[in-house]
């Protein structure tokens, strides 16, 4: 179990598949660089920056899904202390943000979808298809809803997207929301985290922070 939580009441936490750019995201929001250990699977701990005066903590949890080279078992193990995490301190996170690979999210998420065509919305403990690629997006998505955790999906690397609109609008489908994405954008964040480009997903956390009456952590988005 993940151990390595500061004592704060509120959190954002960040997660998100391997290689979909959670650490470049976390860097751009804290301005701090973590190590990352180099390779997907290697961080069995999340990272943590937390600012104590505000009770205040961003939290980068460890990629789940498919890794080359890992063991199925560590990756299980990932999953597990993950939803665990989530489960655990539902209560103190503002909201969570999924991040996902803007140019691979839906041949992913397709290409483990049920036999109807969609994806199954169950939670991650329970989530049926290759093991190797539980829990599914999707099905973090609906996992964090049923946990009533405000949830931003800030779909990376869009600059290496050339059909924007036409994908956030598949994205959106998959994960149960009415087309077109634009009225999602509390919800549907398109960003490029490594030039820096974060501003939708800023301006949709500080629209859940606002909800929750804490505004005064818009200073950190």
């Amino acid at each position: 179990m993940f151990d390595t939580r500061p004592d704060r009441e509120a959190e954002v936490a960040l997660v998100g598949r391997s290689n979909v750019g959670k650490s470049t995201l976390m860097r751009e929001l804290t301005g701090h660089s973590f190590d990352t250990g180099g390779k997907p699977g290697v961080t069995r701990e999340p990272n943590h920056y937390d600012w104590a005066p505000e009770d205040f903590v961003i939290s980068d949890l460890p990629g789940f899904g498919f890794m080359s080279g890992v063991h199925e078992d560590h990756r299980e193990e990932i999953k597990t202390n993950i939803v665990r995490y989530l489960e655990e301190y539902a209560d103190s996170i503002l909201v969570a943000i999924l991040v996902v690979d803007g140019k691979s999210v839906i041949d992913i998420i397709d290409r483990h979808s049920g036999p109807d065509g969609a994806a199954t919305a169950a939670s991650p403990e329970g989530a049926s298809g290759p093991p190797d690629e539980i829990p599914y997006d999707v099905e973090m998505f609906h996992f964090l809803q049923e946990l009533d955790v405000p949830t931003v999906v800030a779909v990376n690397k869009m600059d290496k997207v050339d059909d924007r609109d036409e994908r956030l609008n598949e994205l959106c489908d998959r994960l149960g929301l009415l087309p077109p994405w634009k009225q999602w954008q509390e919800t549907i964040a398109p960003i490029t985290a490594k030039n820096g480009q974060i501003s939708s997903l800023n301006e949709a956390v500080r629209g859940h922070l606002h909800e929750q009456q804490r505004d005064d952590l818009f200073k950190f988005f």
